[in-house]
């Protein structure tokens, strides 16, 4: 029984447990509570933890003090998604519990889970019973009795995956939301799965690797695997300056048809690819469209492979330090402004909105495509303001958002807009000769004026308020609930048509997306200027992914 843990040793358990959830990574994503194709929250939770990975495998901490620490910090850094960031918490308290401790045993280990989930449940406003904090909460308790009759890491551990996997099971019978649609909770599962990882690592077992595919692998041997395993030979890594505001998604669709391992990171003026290939200079060139190439990386991966198979070290363009990124910044004015915008959202044409409204930055992200706390961090830092009002405009990503505050020298103000047309509606609200306080009283009025509809698709059978839904139906959202089910968009256009003349509606924004055709969106819309003949109905290019329409009842 390993009664105590050395700096070494839980190191080794947070990375463990980094793998396992990154190998069960689709498992948990396919826990869905809705039938909308928005199943990321093991995606989420494998991404914030390997930020923690990251790091680690960069340092020797020498306390379990500097390796919490350490994770905790790139935690929060890396943070996606509510789950993310709610697992972020659960380790920003492991840390403070930590602090000073050269080792920790059954009892510290003990008061670490329960102080992270004093962090995670004084963050969420109104916490909801079969979750991850629910599943984590009962596992820090349980864990607690065990350290009382046996002072032991292990003994500890055990106790609390033991309690976690009973919890997680009566989850579907907590949460009104997961017991229609019969599913435990996915992000206490993820929970489960690293307490389990860092079990494993506690007790010596071998710790996997992880494939490409997310699957796990044995430790690879080099000098087995030949240059013919390499499908594509150059490592390619560049980065563009932005000249025109385009969605990069038909780029990433070009280089899925010439390589593979594509990575595309974009900010707010630049974009940065990694791509491997057999014709980097094609890649390069097709960039061109988008931008001004100012630094790129070829490098030749069979070589790289021969290095290695021979025991030599190599240095991979994926390894390097992202120097070049912060040299082709453009460098900020001596002057700030007091005020600045930031937008997230996907799709040009909701983009274009944003940006003619005066935002400063748009950070590419939505459903299904959770931008990190650290991503939008930077974005915050290039703003060049005293003050800087953050739209995450998506449930999912407030709270990214808001662990931004706090960490950079300026005052970070997070509008909690769930969608695009209440950060829309937001900055109609915005007077720049107001101070900070009332112009975030302003939007927040402004933005609950909105009822958002969304259509979009099921991504599999389930069963939702009584509505029987079949993989592929149609759905209608109405403020982020079930508003109807149909084989036919324009019978759910037909329905919200009707919805928006019963609210009065004056003015109504249809936003089509990028699997639409405009003149097929112009016909579809036209069912709203027909039952609302005196409103004022525009149906514009929001070029978004995911949901076929978004629009806006004001």
């Amino acid at each position: 029984m390993h009664d105590t843990i050395t700096a070494a040793v839980f190191k080794e358990m947070l990375l463990f447990g980094a793998v396992s959830v990154t190998a069960a990574r689709q498992g948990v994503n396919d826990l869905n509570v809705f039938p909308v194709p928005d199943g990321d929250t093991g995606t989420n939770m494998s991404l914030t933890i390997q930020a923690a990975a990251t790091e680690l495998r960069k340092n020797e901490p020498r306390t379990v003090d500097e390796v919490a620490s350490i994770a905790a910090n790139a935690m929060l850094r890396g943070a996606r998604g509510n789950s993310g960031v709610i697992l972020s918490l659960l380790f920003r308290g492991v840390s403070k519990s930590f602090k000073g401790l050269q080792i920790a045993d059954g009892c510290m280990f003990a008061a670490a889970l329960q102080e992270g989930v004093a962090a995670a449940y004084n963050a969420v406003m109104k916490p909801a019973e079969g979750t991850i904090l629910t599943v984590s909460r009962l596992a820090a308790d349980a864990a607690m009795h065990a350290a009382e009759k046996e002072n032991s890491v292990e003994a500890v551990l055990e106790a609390a995956i033991a309690q976690g996997e009973k919890t997680l099971k009566e989850t579907v019978n907590m949460n009104p939301v997961l017991k229609r649609a019969g599913v435990i909770d996915a992000g206490g599962k993820g929970f489960v799965i690293i307490l389990n990882g860092m079990l494993s690592a506690l007790r010596g077992e071998p710790m996997p690797e992880l494939g490409e595919d997310g699957a796990t692998r044995d430790k690879a041997d080099f000098a087995t695997v030949g240059d013919g395993d390499i499908t594509f030979t150059f490592d390619t890594v560049f980065i563009v300056r932005k000249t025109v505001p385009r969605d990069l998604a038909p780029f990433r669709e070009y280089l899925n048809g010439i390589g593979d391992s594509i990575v595309i990171s974009e900010g707010d003026d630049m974009f940065k690819v990694h791509v491997h290939t057999d014709v980097p200079g094609d890649a390069l060139n097709a960039a061109r469209e988008y931008g001004t190439l100012e630094v790129a990386k070829i490098e030749n991966m069979r070589i790289q492979q021969e290095d290695m198979a021979a025991g030599r070290q190599t240095i991979s363009a994926d390894e390097r330090e992202d120097d070049d990124m912060e040299t082709a910044a453009p460098a900020e004015p001596e002057e700030r402004k007091p005020y600045g915008f930031l937008a997230v959202c996907a799709g040009d044409g909701l983009s274009a909105v944003f940006r003619d409204m005066g935002v400063d930055g748009v950070i590419s992200g939505g459903q299904t495509m959770n931008p990190s706390t650290e991503s939008i961090l930077k974005e915050i830092e290039r703003t060049n303001a005293d003050t800087v009002f953050v739209l995450p405009n998506n449930k999912n990503i407030v709270m990214a958002a808001q662990q931004c505050v706090g960490l950079v020298d300026k005052n970070v103000v997070v509008i909690p807009t769930a969608t695009a047309p209440q950060g829309i509606s937001a900055m109609m609200a915005v007077d720049l000769d107001g101070d900070a306080a009332s112009i975030e009283q302003a939007m927040l009025g402004a933005m609950k004026n909105v009822t958002t509809a969304q259509i979009t698709y099921a991504a599999r059978d389930s069963e939702f308020d009584g509505a029987t839904i079949r993989e592929g139906d149609f759905l209608a959202l109405l403020d982020g609930k079930l508003f109807g089910v149909d084989k036919s968009i324009s019978v759910l256009l037909g329905k919200l048509a009707d919805a928006a003349a019963e609210r009065g509606a004056e003015f109504i924004n249809v936003f089509y997306g990028e699997d639409v055709d405009p003149a097929e969106a112009e016909l579809d819309a036209a069912c709203f200027g027909e039952k609302l003949p005196s409103a004022e109905v525009s149906v514009l290019s929001g070029g978004q992914p995911v949901y076929y329409y978004i629009i806006s009842f004001e």
